[in-house]
């Protein structure tokens, strides 16, 4: 049987902007299964970096809750966060720090010794295949080669949440199922992952289940397959298409 992991509740997220309210994210709910991957899928501002900024601990929901074991993450807002592991949609690496640095100052930030840091760091170098760029700075790495690394690096303090969002925009086909395999790498291992995407095909072909949001509410959630029969499609996209159709005619 899954186990619920995380549960979302009736979150809501409102930034005000020149007294402009803009409502980010309206009412969502959700369960997070533990050792599964959930494909969090829509268009540009729908409101998937919102919900995983949330969900990771950097951003407060306005109103609304995120369940831990039980209790709510803002109980321990800092213990939660130790069991999270964020891969941000626009990299944020120190460009004057070499890669074995980077990681090194990432583990050292969650307390982790010295010692377990640089036995971690040298893992996960080699898991990654980043063994030529370990002494170079991050500057010169690729796009590929820099998201490979964003992915590393929120791995190097054990999290038992994975939040990759969106991890592989604007990266050749190649590349991109390169990191398709990294991420169910760590599905096999047993991570439970929260993966971002506007790419219908990446979310069918790696997500246990798909949410698809739209205008800040979820407009639908399922396997993939349960999502097809459902509407009576044999594409993924073609769902898609006719659940964001929906809000653009209403509106």
């Amino acid at each position: 049987m899954t186990k619920v992991f995380i549960k979302i509740t009736s979150v809501k997220k409102e930034y005000i902007n020149d007294q402009v309210t803009k409502q980010a994210l309206n009412g969502v709910s959700l369960d997070i299964y533990r050792g599964k991957i959930l494909g969090l899928l829509g268009v540009n501002g729908a409101g998937k970096t919102t919900l995983s900024s949330i969900l990771a601990g950097i951003h407060p929901a306005t109103s609304g809750d995120i369940l831990y074991q039980g209790a709510s993450i803002y109980d321990d807002i800092v213990s939660y966060r130790r069991m999270v592991g964020f891969c941000p949609q626009k990299p944020n690496l120190d460009e004057m720090l070499s890669l074995e640095e980077n990681l090194f100052f990432a583990g050292r930030f969650y307390g982790i010794p010295v010692n377990e840091v640089k036995e971690r760091m040298n893992t996960l170098i080699e898991q990654f295949n980043l063994q030529e760029y370990a002494q170079a700075k991050a500057s010169v790495l690729s796009g590929g080669y820099r998201q490979r690394f964003l992915i590393a690096r929120s791995l190097i303090h054990h999290p038992q949440l994975i939040i990759l969002d969106e991890p592989t925009v604007g990266l050749d086909p190649q590349i991109r199922r390169e990191l398709w395999q990294h991420i169910l790498w760590l599905k096999a291992r047993g991570s439970s992952i929260v993966l971002t995407t506007h790419y219908i095909e990446e979310a069918e072909g790696l997500a246990d289940r798909v949410c698809i949001i739209d205008a800040g509410k979820i407009k639908a959630i399922d396997t993939p397959d349960n999502l097809k029969k459902a509407h009576n499609s044999d594409r993924l996209e073609h769902v898609f298409l006719a659940l964001t159709k929906q809000d653009a005619k209403a509106g």
